[in-house]
């Protein structure tokens, strides 16, 4: 039985390491100058710098139904991760080529998971989907367990700048205007519902990185596994590390980059992190 993983650029993850067939459907970013194609050609950082002096209006584009079903490809069993519906129509393009798919070749069958959330909480899903595949698991006992799975891990994210989430009517301009004024830095977590909650406003960087390890406890972090995916931030995401350590010395933590899509919400400066409740 051929399995594969897809996933939408939503998750900062283009390569598997385990020996699963896995690929990445890009999204694209858009102004009214420029298109950037997250994909490995993106050059992130040259992406943000622009972005950060750009003036006008700025927002994404989802997958086409053709880049989903090229991507599925001719495995018998797809499982599919999308950025949450919220912040893009790659969840219904998914489903689209879903239904397509399974017309088009009988007794083959597409899962789809609309995260609600981005980042690294999806890779977390993504390694645990790659693992249960490994271990030689039906495929509707890998569907069911990442469905409970779900439940069980967070995100949180910590950023210095909400302009583009601003530009792109994710967040109110008046919240957006408190980040980054006099150092304060805005935490918050991907909601139930699968939008970008602001919870708390921080003046300074260490003060965010103690709120986010207490929001995390609040939610249910034990000392599990823990992504922390950063956009040009490398010095908090390790500073979080130790300070995660300290508390929870068996804690599983990766430390990763945001790709192109997750840097044009996180932006300079921002952290995402994905864990295990």
């Amino acid at each position: 039985m051929h399995y594969k993983i897809v996933s939408d650029s939503g998750v900062n993850l283009r390569r598997m390491e385990a020996a699963v067939d896995y690929a990445t459907v890009p999204l694209k970013i858009r102004t009214d100058e420029r298109e950037f194609t997250d994909n490995l050609e993106l050059d992130v950082r040259e992406m943000v710098s622009y972005l950060k002096e750009y003036k006008g209006k700025s927002g994404t584009a989802c997958p086409s139904v053709s880049d989903w079903l090229d991507a599925f490809g001719d495995a018998e069993r797809v499982l599919c991760f999308t950025i949450t519906s919220t912040l893009s129509g790659s969840y219904n393009a998914a489903c689209v080529a879903k239904a397509d798919y399974e017309a088009e070749h009988p007794g083959r069958s597409v899962f789809i998971v609309d995260s609600l959330s981005a980042g690294p909480e999806m890779q977390i899903w993504i390694e645990k989907a790659a693992e249960m595949i490994l271990q030689g698991k039906e495929f509707e006992e890998i569907c069911n367990e990442i469905s409970a799975y779900k439940e069980k891990t967070g995100l949180m994210f910590s950023l210095e700048s909400l302009k583009n989430l601003a530009n792109n009517g994710r967040v109110s301009p008046l919240v957006a205007g408190v980040a980054g004024a006099l150092g304060i830095r805005i935490v918050g977590r991907a909601s139930v519902g699968g939008e970008l909650e602001p919870m708390d406003k921080c003046r300074g960087e260490k003060k965010a990185l103690a709120k986010i390890i207490s929001r995390m406890k609040e939610m249910g972090f034990k000392g599990g596994k823990v992504l922390v995916d950063h956009c040009d931030n490398l010095s908090a995401a390790e500073q979080l590390k130790r300070q995660i350590i300290q508390e929870y010395p068996e804690a599983d933590i990766c430390i990763g980059e945001t790709c192109g899509l997750c840097s044009f919400y996180a932006e300079k400066g921002g952290l995402m992190i994905g864990f295990e409740k």
